[in-house]
């Protein structure tokens, strides 16, 4: 048994305090909008610390009150599940088909799409590009784009480059085509990496809103969460000029800038912290795995 000595136990307690502060001045900030976000908007006003100031959610009440809130909140939910399974389907097929030494003009085709993550054409010749493939005012701008990720290409591609070939080969000796063995062998064995990516990708598209901002102009019935938040937000800083301050009444109901924002911003985050939690074990076994090649 190792003998305990003053020294390790001053630097256990040293690390404890350390790391302690560290995870402390991590985690306060977003706490502290959560709370603000549940705390009166006057009383919020002076100060909190610690609780929220006359617990209330009438802040989170009067954000979903304003008008096409749930459409686009039903619009989020449904672009950010649909791209997360187009992305996550496409990326790992192409990433499977990268790993055949036999496809013709493998290699030129995996270089090429490894230049597009260092080079890309700008924002103009892109919303032309889209504009001539009709997906301005379309939903399918949300989705089509990005179907197929360089990155989650090459993180699949080394995750399957690692499995055993002695699998496929038993598949191909069974009569199987390449869709068969993807959906049934592959698939379900690279079920860490495809949970990694589906992670990014559905928080990619959740947080998403300057495809939004500039391709769905004439269409504020497919506005995103993120986009209607973005414009209260905006507007949050015009509220308190809008309020009569000389009415009591009005003073005590009133809604301040700080409120909106903080309220806002627990709405736009609590999906992704609830999702991050199940799919936080193939999360970490995905990057680790698909990071080591041999």
């Amino acid at each position: 048994m190792k003998k305990t000595t003053v020294g390790n136990v001053a630097f256990n307690v040293i690390n404890y305090v350390v790391f302690g502060l560290i995870t402390f001045v991590c985690l306060y900030p977003f706490y502290y909008i959560f709370i603000y976000s549940l705390s009166d908007s006057v009383q919020a006003i002076r100060g909190i610390s610690l609780w929220p100031r006359g617990f209330t959610l009438d802040n989170y009440s009067d954000v979903f009150k304003q008008p096409g809130i749930p459409q686009s909140a039903l619009i989020s939910v449904v672009r950010t599940v649909t791209g997360t399974v187009v992305t996550v389907l496409c990326s790992s097929f192409f990433g499977y088909l990268m790993t055949k030494t036999k496809m013709y003009l493998r290699k030129p085709i995996y270089r090429f799409m490894i230049i597009t993550m260092y080079l890309n054409a700008g924002l103009i010749p892109y919303y032309l590009t889209m504009r001539m493939y009709g997906l301005n005012n379309n939903f399918l701008i949300y989705i089509l784009p990005g179907a197929l990720s360089a990155y989650f290409v090459v993180l699949v591609k080394t995750f399957v480059e690692q499995l055993p070939a002695s699998l496929e080969e038993a598949a191909i000796i069974d009569g199987a085509g390449i869709l068969t063995i993807f959906s049934r062998v592959i698939l379900p064995l690279s079920m860490p990496i495809v949970a990694t990516i589906g992670v990014f990708a559905a928080v990619g598209q959740w947080n998403s809103w300057f495809d939004n901002l500039i391709f769905m102009v004439g269409r504020p019935d497919l506005n995103t969460l993120q986009i209607m938040l973005y414009n209260i937000l905006n507007k949050a800083a015009s509220i308190s000029n809008q309020i009569d301050t000389n009415t009591a009444e009005q003073l005590a109901k009133r809604i301040t800038p700080d409120s909106v924002r903080t309220t806002t911003t627990m709405i736009v985050t609590f999906p992704i912290l609830f999702a991050y939690p199940f799919a936080q074990r193939y999360f970490v076994k995905g990057i680790m795995i698909g990071a080591i090649k041999g």
